[in-house]
């Protein structure tokens, strides 16, 4: 009995000094963690503060203040009855877009480098006229109080624009999806035997572009997914063509039906050709959602996390970055998407504008809704897609995010919660170094700390990461990586003529990505000139032996003098070096200029026999130099994907002209992507990795020296000063460690979103 009360207190102690250990324990991880100093979240670098450029606000986006005066302002024009409702019929006149109206660049220039008069505010207000069939573009100003608005749509495309040639609404996604679980209710029993009580009751689709083979048409091919995760790569072998032009959706129609590769007149044909036995039938059986992101094993781990330990080198002020060297003001359009102006190292203007323009894609398939599928992301909206980033994934933890607005068919503005996201980051690589064990023994580098400014698109199946990447070197690199989902077709007779089967009766179809940026570089002023530079072997003969030649490298310089660059073409050999280039020289004679390099894996062009090629026209060319023209703003347009055959903007017109681009101010138009050719590693999503392209814009005799040798990020050791922090702050690293304060991880993505929103 004794030994037992013993054991029971025995017990009770060792429960009570584990117990005074763990507190113990917690007391001292605590006191140690108080003494860990916390990362400053102001700079404490010996930089100067960051001094923003008030003036930038001329690029600014919209607030939500200004896009309700001019959403106020139309809505109430005298004469017009404009509906701001985004369910609101196609035979109203509706205001599908208000955006930025940007100033003419002579005008900005002035205000900006020579102290002239403010440009006025204005807005470009989009109206679809459902009463007269036609699209208008007014502009509104003056901002921020509107009091006047005009037509602009001749003026900006020489042509009148159709209604037919509007992209498609939320009203129109709505009333498809109604019409389709309409039209399917005579094959309930095909589509339960075939697919399944779940795509019989709930049907899902997603619908290829542009709608019809000519202008004036509206003819879309959908196709039947099932309605689960990743419903893109679900194809279940059932197609239709609906016939949508008509305002009134009594008077749409089913015009072709496919079925397991095989075609039908109406689904009424269909029906009875089942019920007789007379078509190949797909036969149900239960599938894995093999496109489902979710882990298939439970995340344990924590990657690497960049902070910063003597707090940011960079500043974010309204619409203005400040890091280091450069500067640059900012904005993120609702149809091409990010855009960066007045760009400036050291405080000379390199770049007036780089921005995003337009992202294609054409498919290849034996199915009828990817065959003719050739996707214009701009005139769908790219910017408008730029949802919440998320901490430590899409963006590091510790990094700056921005929220942003549209109003693209929504009737009021949409907050875009922490859409930008801009960070310094270490490229995990110097951006240069040397070791030398002759002679001298020195080690020299430099950390290739970088700062990036990113957005990312979800645009239906694909998500683009777009970077602007500001480098010390004085360089800026504009990147794209596409991830997301390819769009798969059902398994038929000739698929694999198109692309890999990529899971269950599901084939990935090969298609293109071109993307295309605009680059305004001003080098040292608006009046450049176009270089290409490159080598070829020449044969020479050995000055000390005459009698022996040798096939030597040499320089080939040209430099061109009109619009029409036909050696630029994407079919033809390219020049290595292409420049944009002053007429002012360096300390060692040669002229000043920036380069372009262009990192491209695309496949081909559409061919220009093709009537939807002029939408595109720009893909003809890795790089296009134009003379800048304010009424060439852009290279595609809204209304480019559903009148592809007669496109509002068809940049080949840009060129058509051959002015001169001698002593002009030039315009590069960049051209990247890739060819993708869908693989069972695309199961579940594409990863970014070999996935991208870009351009990177590198100083060529700009300076008479590498910039990075004034970098804060410098190394230099010599014998004998290893351990010294003198030109090696490295080397106290130890000493001045710090622990970041977190921010808890939110995310706010899903809110005002359902499941079933297009």
């Amino acid at each position: 009995m004794d030994s037992k009360r013993i054991y029971t207190v025995l017990q009770y102690l060792l429960v009570v000094i584990a117990v005074a250990s763990l507190i113990g324990n917690c007391v001292l991880i605590w006191l140690n963690t108080e003494r860990t100093p916390k990362c400053p979240s102001q700079s404490v670098n010996p930089i100067p503060p960051a001094r923003h450029n008030e003036r930038s606000d001329v690029f600014a986006d919209f607030s939500m203040e200004e896009f309700l005066k001019v959403r106020d302002y139309v809505s109430k024009i005298p004469g017009m009855n404009i509906s701001i409702d985004p369910f609101s019929p196609p035979s109203t006149d509706y205001l599908y877009l208000i955006d930025l109206s940007l100033p003419k660049k002579g005008d900005i220039l002035h205000y900006l480098d020579a102290n002239g008069p403010k440009p006025v505010r204005e807005a470009t207000a989009v109206v679809f006229h459902g009463t007269t069939g036609n699209i208008k573009e007014y502009v509104v100003g003056p901002l921020p109080n509107p009091m006047y608005h005009r037509d602009v749509t001749f003026e900006r495309y020489k042509t009148e624009i159709p209604l037919t040639a509007s992209p498609l609404r939320l009203w129109d996604y709505i009333a498809l999806d109604l019409f389709i679980r309409s039209a399917l209710i005579p094959v309930r029993r095909l589509l339960n035997e075939s697919f399944g009580p779940h795509v019989t009751s709930d049907p899902t689709f997603y619908n290829g572009l542009p709608s019809g083979v000519k202008s004036g048409e509206r003819q879309t091919w959908i196709s039947i997914c099932r309605k689960v995760e990743g419903s893109y790569i679900h194809q279940v072998g059932f197609e239709m063509l609906i016939d949508h032009r008509s305002t009134a959706v009594l008077r749409w129609r089913v015009i072709k039906v496919v079925y397991n590769g095989q075609y039908f007149n109406s689904i009424q044909d269909l029906k009875k050709q089942y019920e007789a036995g007379t078509v190949s039938k797909i036969i149900f059986k239960p599938v894995q959602n093999h496109a489902s992101l979710k882990p298939k094993e439970k995340p344990t781990g924590m990657g690497p996390q960049q902070f910063y330990t003597q707090g940011k080198r960079y500043s974010v002020k309204n619409n203005h970055v400040i890091y280091l060297d450069w500067s640059f003001a900012f904005g993120l359009s609702p149809l091409a998407g990010m855009r960066v102006f007045d760009v400036r190292f050291r405080g000379e203007r390199i770049i007036y504008e780089l921005s995003v323009q337009e992202a294609m894609s054409v498919y290849g398939s034996a199915t009828p809704n990817l065959m003719l599928t050739k996707f214009l992301d701009a005139s769908i909206g790219i910017g408008r897609f730029a949802y919440e980033l998320v901490r430590g994934v899409d963006c590091p933890y510790l990094a700056t995010y921005i929220d942003t607005f549209h109003f693209l068919d929504t009737g009021i503005p949409r907050l875009l919660r922490n859409s930008i996201c801009v960070f310094e980051h270490d490229m995990g690589r110097p951006l240069r170094r040397h070791f030398s064990e002759s002679n001298f023994l020195t080690y020299g580098g430099v950390a290739n700390s970088a700062l990036v400014f990113r957005t990312i698109t979800s645009i239906g199946n694909y998500d683009y990461t777009w970077d602007f990447i500001f480098y010390q070197s004085g360089s800026v690199e504009a990147k794209v990586y596409a991830t997301g989902y390819i769009v798969s077709s059902f398994t038929v007779n000739g698929s694999f003529l198109y692309g890999h089967q990529v899971a269950e009766n599901v084939t990935g179809n090969i298609h293109t990505h071109f993307l295309n940026f605009k680059v305004d570089l001003d080098v040292l002023g608006v009046k450049n000139v176009f270089q290409t530079k490159d080598m070829e072997f020449v044969n020479v003969s050995v000055p000390w032996m005459p009698e022996r030649y040798a096939m030597v490298p040499q320089l080939v310089e040209k430099q061109l003098k009109t619009e029409q660059v036909h050696s630029l073409r994407y079919d033809t050999k390219t020049p290595r070096y292409l420049h944009i280039a002053s007429n002012q020289t360096n300390r060692w004679g040669h002229q000043r200029s920036y380069r372009l390099q262009v990192t491209s894996f695309a496949g081909d062009h559409l061919p220009e026999s093709e009537p939807e090629e002029r939408a595109m026209s720009w893909a003809r060319y890795k790089v296009a130099i134009t003379k800048h023209k304010d009424s060439e703003q852009a290279s595609g347009s809204l209304y480019n994907q559903n009148n592809i055959w007669a496109p509002a903007v068809d940049f080949s017109k840009y060129i058509e002209d051959n002015e001169s681009i001698e002593n002009e101010d030039l315009v590069a138009w960049v051209t990247t992507g890739f060819l993708h050719i869908p693989h069972s590693e695309d199961i579940p999503n594409t990863v970014t990795v070999g996935n991208a392209g870009g351009v990177l814009l590198r100083p060529h005799n700009y300076f008479d020296e590498e910039p990075s040798i004034h970098s804060p990020d410098a190394v230099y050791i010599s014998l004998g000063t290893e351990q010294s922090c003198d030109n090696n702050r490295v080397a106290c690293l130890a000493r001045e460690t710090c622990s970041p304060v977190f921010e808890p991880f939110t995310y706010n993505g899903f809110e005002g979103v359902t499941s079933g929103e297009t």
